[in-house]
């Protein structure tokens, strides 16, 4: 039996490590394995996390309980016993986040790719695969001008995320021509465009410990962490996390910052009389300059219609009250989600509703397995992601070597 792999990223990597056919082909169109793993986690990639498996399954976006049999087919846990057990150490960081311990995402993937060729995988590198039709029972793949025949056939050829790396949305296009639905992708932990223009006064201006949130049409959405201001909009991890959800967003939207999410109204009220009470005589940037960033303070009060030159003694209960107002929930006006060229993840793909997930077989076409960023589904930043791709890589992978009566 020959099974033919489509993409040696992540998914396609471990479903040939899994796979347990005679004849196993990879093909790549890349000059290497892995090109999107290289540049995850910043160049260190972020393997996995090291929590319980239904933790990990509250923190998937798109269609958790479709993951429910890949993820306890091969855990979190096993992902990193594979590595450690060929000999790549790894370590555990703030947020249970799993790195290899050199910091050096081409060791992942080298460790993968070593197992993968011992096992006599034909690799076929710089390899574009044109197209894949089916010819009576079996697979007929076109690539280089060449047409070769397989008994199952396994796409994992990513979504249209990064698209420097080889993702075209080729794999979806075929599935599409094999009479798969496909949910219209869209970017996903991707920075978001807003119309405010003093943002891009505060472009790198990083703030800690804030609520960002949103409130719309039945939808309330929060996260709590970091975010960092861009040239035209926000990002960082709460940003990235609420881009997941950008199916729901329409232009004009609101989105809120809490600046100051530990005090409530009442509390950050007597802070503010507090400070103001040392800078009396000083103009108000003074007696918010203990409280805010210094270069939040003047889109602050521009939100507040004050004078930057305004003495504290001035400031009325009235405007006292619009400051607080806006420390609780600055407004941002939601244009658009960033491209897929800056997106991490793509939010669609094939619907699941069309793939057993139990094997990751087409329910349409016997024979024919899609794992990774392909599949609607899609998690967290924090390692989420790449375990989806292993753990589903790893289930098409050894469904497709199995004998299920063919």
């Amino acid at each position: 039996m020959r099974t033919a792999i489509i993409g040696a990223g992540a998914a396609g990597m471990m479903a040939a490590a899994a796979a347990g056919s005679d004849e196993i082909v990879l093909f790549e169109q890349n000059e290497k394995f892995g090109k999107k793993v290289y540049i995850t986690g910043k160049g260190r990639c972020n393997i996995t996390n090291n929590i319980d498996t239904s933790e990990f399954i509250e923190q998937i976006n798109r269609n958790p309980y479709f993951c429910y049999s890949a993820l306890y087919t091969f855990t979190n846990k096993d992902m990193m016993e594979f590595l450690e057990s060929k000999g790549l150490p790894i370590k555990i960081e703030r947020g249970n986040r799993v790195f290899p311990a050199s910091d050096k995402s081409s060791d992942v993937i080298k460790t993968i790719e070593k197992f993968v060729r011992e096992k006599h995988v034909s690799v076929r590198l710089n390899t574009q695969v044109k197209d894949i039709r089916r010819k009576d029972e079996l697979f007929e793949i076109t690539f280089d001008g060449t047409k070769e025949l397989f008994d199952r056939c396994i796409i994992a050829t990513g979504g249209l995320s990064y698209p420097s790396t080889g993702s075209t949305g080729f794999g979806l296009k075929i599935a599409e021509k094999m009479g798969h639905n496909i949910i219209t992708p869209v970017p996903s932990l991707v920075p978001i465009r807003t119309a405010e223009k003093w943002v891009a006064q505060l472009k790198g201006l990083s703030l800690r410990n804030i609520t960002l949130s949103y409130k719309s049409r039945g939808k309330n959405i929060s996260y709590f962490g970091d975010l960092l201001f861009n040239e035209d909009g926000i990002t960082g991890p709460t940003a990235l996390k609420m881009s997941t959800h950008g199916k729901d967003f329409k232009e004009g939207d609101l989105f809120f910052i809490d600046l100051k999410p530990a005090l409530s109204k009442e509390q950050l009220e007597k802070r503010i009389l507090r400070d103001f009470s040392l800078y009396l005589n000083k103009e108000i940037q003074n007696g918010l300059s203990d409280l805010l960033p210094k270069r939040l303070i003047l889109p602050i009060l521009s939100l507040c219609s004050i004078d930057l030159e305004k003495k504290i003694h001035q400031i009325t209960k009235q405007e006292r009250e619009k400051i607080i107002q806006n420390i609780k929930g600055v407004p941002l006006t939601f244009i658009e989600l960033r491209s897929f060229k800056e997106a991490i993840i793509t939010n669609g793909g094939i619907d699941t509703s069309e793939i057993d997930p139990s094997t990751m077989e087409s329910k349409i076409i016997k024979g024919l397995y899609f794992a990774g960023e392909i599949v609607d589904i899609d998690a967290m930043t924090g390692g989420f992601n790449l375990q989806l791709a292993f753990s589903t890589g790893y289930l098409a992978g050894i469904s497709s070597g199995a004998d299920n009566g063919k």
